[in-house]
């Protein structure tokens, strides 16, 4: 089954530091297989929190998805952001009836 990381941003009080996150973070997440969903662009909050960013990415499976999260290379790239940047992370398998 597939797995998916969703985001959803809190705050983010410094873009540079996201932005130096998000570089190194796609290439690290592409090499463990990711693929971009959803990453920002318009969006409407019809119910609940308005989050300012949402971003979701697709892995191949949900154990890549973990492992990728868990590797030292997504780490060193969320060490940039983490500091000035708040959200919600979860990793979801792909439904399956």
């Amino acid at each position: 089954m597939k797995g998916y990381w969703i985001a959803l941003y809190n705050k983010i009080e410094d873009q540079n530091n996201l932005s130096k996150y998000a570089e190194a973070a796609t290439k690290a997440i592409i090499g463990y297989g990711g693929s971009p969903v959803v990453r920002g662009g318009d969006y409407k909050c019809l119910e609940g929190t308005n989050f300012p960013r949402t971003v979701i990415w697709e892995f191949p499976t949900y154990e890549k998805a973990i492992e990728c999260y868990n590797s030292k290379e997504y780490q060193t790239a969320w060490s940039h952001a983490k500091d000035t940047t708040s959200r919600n992370l979860q990793i979801c398998k792909q439904f399956s009836n």
